[in-house]
């Protein structure tokens, strides 16, 4: 078993990754960290209570993080997951209670505790992760990487076409706090970066068959994917916009699915129009030495995907 911790920011695609990694069967999830985000701390700490409950993994510690970015204020989210955030799926309210720490002492007690071990799997803005660092720097050899939902990367038209930052041009965790996606980008630690470029490609969409042997099901939690895909729908958006942050939890489960590149990649963190935007310094000649080589995913089997999420949802 693979041993990791989530940070997150449920949000309905963030609630699909968490019962993807719980029921995967290969990972070990050590903990839940929840950071402000897609919606303020209190309701996404919430709702990844409601996962774990739903799902009868009370064991699973679950930590409210940062409420805000490191030195921003909190956007707010010009896409929707609803009034509970998931997609009026409307889980019922948790009664267990969160960890008793902070999320950014949560995960340097992990981290320590299984050094060398713990993967961390970031669906949210990073700003949990760069306070952990900056808290404990010894940490940061320990921990054996990164797959983060983070970026753009102008490698197909969805990049911008799809573009979930408020502006023409950044990815929403980026964007959020542009400031921790920039200490953690140059932190050291190995990173996959999965962009917009993958999670949104309009090949993330399921089936009308899948879709019926979800509604056929008598697990909730296919109920509630049900749910969230009939909600994206119902908008005039694709099934991909539930999919987004369960990309990366698969790409830990099967590293084969997805393919990168490692490019040189800096963080936009002054523009107006392009705040939040990651930049790859791709020149032949007078290359950025001082930007952090980033593995940035450019291809993935978007078919055998969306099957490795239903069978975990159907198992």
């Amino acid at each position: 078993m693979k041993k990791v911790i989530i940070d997150c920011d449920p949000g309905m695609d963030d609630s699909l990754a968490l019962i993807l990694a719980i029921k995967s069967g290969v990972l070990s999830v050590e903990a839940i960290t929840a950071v402000a985000g897609n919606y303020p701390v209190d309701i996404t700490s919430a709702n990844a209570l409601k996962v774990v409950e739903l799902l009868g993994r009370t064991d699973i510690p679950v930590a409210k993080g940062m409420a805000r970015p490191l030195v921003r204020e909190l956007p707010s989210d010009p896409f929707s997951h609803g009034s509970d955030g998931q997609a009026e799926v409307h889980l019922p309210d948790p009664v267990t209670p969160l960890y008793t720490s902070h999320a950014v002492d949560l995960i340097v007690e992990m981290i320590k505790k299984n050094a060398g071990d713990i993967h961390i799997i970031a669906l949210a803005p990073l700003t949990n992760i760069a306070l952990a660092m900056m808290k404990a720097p010894e940490i940061i050899p320990m921990i054996s990487g990164i797959t983060a939902i983070a970026g753009s990367y102008g490698l197909n038209r969805y990049s911008t076409a799809n573009a979930t930052g408020d502006n023409p041009q950044s990815e929403w965790n980026v964007y959020v706090d542009p400031e921790a996606a920039d200490y953690v980008f140059k932190s050291g630690v190995p990173l996959q970066a999965i962009g917009l470029d993958v999670s949104t490609h309009f090949d993330v969409n399921f089936t009308e068959e899948e879709l019926l042997e979800l509604e056929a099901s008598d697990k909730p939690e296919a109920a509630a994917l049900h749910q969230m895909i009939r909600f994206v729908l119902g908008r005039g958006f694709e099934s991909y916009c539930v999919l987004i942050d369960s990309m990366a939890v698969a790409a830990v489960i099967d590293p084969s699915l997805i393919q990168y590149l490692t490019a040189k990649v800096g963080i936009e963190t002054k523009g107006h129009l392009t705040l939040g935007m990651t930049v790859m310094d791709t020149r032949h000649h007078h290359t950025w030495t001082g930007l952090p080589d980033i593995n940035v995913a450019y291809q993935a089997d978007y078919r055998r995907f969306l099957r490795l999420v239903m069978d975990a949802v159907l198992s």
